[in-house]
């Protein structure tokens, strides 16, 4: 690489000079700009860009670290925020944690020793020790998904809670009166969330919630897939089922095609997260959708503004929810 140096001793200018035009610090005549551009072009010189942003204390590139990128929801958000980086002139770089401490808190030190300008953050839990260290070191961050309500930290997230509430009340206006409920992992805030929305419902309704219907997965198709093939060994299933995300849904679809039970006729199903895949089931799937651009959108736009202020106040944006009626529920008859 050519150094400054060498572009001054071609254009026949001070090193400074070649600073100042590269830079845009300081008046340098069009004469000498010209010379001083030729010679660099010549030469093949290009300026260390990371070192000039370290200079001026920034790097014009944010982390964002995810549980699970091979879920669509989370690579549907990840799109979002890079959007809407590259829109403000940041560039993200992606750290996935597979639900890992140790690999969270790895990637938190990665990003961090890069020196990202931020960092957005889906934790692995409700607690995450990574965090609370990169809050006590004042690293800007946001969280994205998860209510830490220990922590004073900016968060971006739908209302899961209005979620539960708008499928199980989808349902019970179809007619149903039993209603499984698949949900997530318990230690995360989205799924408890959920849950407590399809309880609730169901006591506006004046119904019973029947612990027996209420099903623990862990968000992926497998899991949907399982708990339904339970929910189908009791002595009442349930006529409708209510899967906390739409990989479980996904998976129950397919537990339900194998028992022979018709959907919707039979058995009615709605998920939680409106990803692509959803709109392409057989048949497409009824859901509640969480704005993943505007998650994205409000997560950078927080950052960003925790980066030029570090003294704001905890923020929380709250991003509600949208029953997609498909065709996986109707009626009952």
């Amino acid at each position: 690489m050519p150094t400054i140096r060498e572009v001054a001793a071609r254009a026949g200018v001070s090193p400074t000079t070649v600073s100042h035009v590269i830079n845009n610090t300081r008046f340098v005549s069009p004469e000498a700009r010209e010379r001083v551009l030729q010679a660099m072009e010549e030469l093949g010189y290009r300026p260390n860009v990371l070192a000039r942003s370290l200079r001026r204390g920034e790097t014009r590139t944010l982390g964002l670290i995810l549980p699970d990128s091979a879920n669509p929801f989370f690579a549907e958000v990840a799109r979002a925020i890079e959007d809407a980086a590259f829109r403000e002139g940041y560039n993200v770089i992606l750290g996935n944690s597979e639900n890992e401490l140790d690999k969270e808190r790895l990637y938190v030190e990665v990003l961090t020793t890069k020196q990202v300008d931020g960092l957005i953050f889906v934790a692995a839990g409700d607690r995450s020790q990574s965090l609370e260290d990169l809050m006590r070191q004042e690293v800007p961050v946001v969280v994205v998904d998860r209510q830490l309500s220990h922590l004073d930290v900016d968060t971006v997230l739908a209302d899961n809670l209005q979620g539960g509430l708008l499928a199980t009340r989808h349902l019970i206006r179809l007619g149903h009166r039993r209603i499984g409920c698949i949900t997530g992992p318990s230690h995360l805030t989205p799924s408890a969330q959920r849950v407590i929305g399809y309880r609730q419902a169901l006591g506006e309704a004046g119904l019973e919630v029947e612990e027996d219907l209420i099903v623990r997965g862990d968000f992926s198709p497998r899991s949907g897939y399982l708990a339904t093939r339970r929910l189908f060994t009791l002595p009442h299933p349930p006529t409708a089922i209510f899967a906390c995300n739409d990989m479980m849904a996904i998976g129950a679809l397919r537990a339900l095609a194998e028992l022979g039970l018709a959907v919707p006729d039979t058995v009615a199903i709605i998920g939680f997260d409106d990803i692509e895949l959803a709109s392409y089931t057989s048949p497409p799937l009824t859901t509640i959708r969480q704005d993943k651009v505007a998650l994205g959108q409000s997560a950078v736009h927080l950052l960003l503004e925790r980066i030029a202020n570090r003294n704001l106040p905890a923020r929380r944006v709250v991003i509600p929810t949208t029953l997609i009626e498909r065709e996986t529920t109707r009626r009952v008859l």
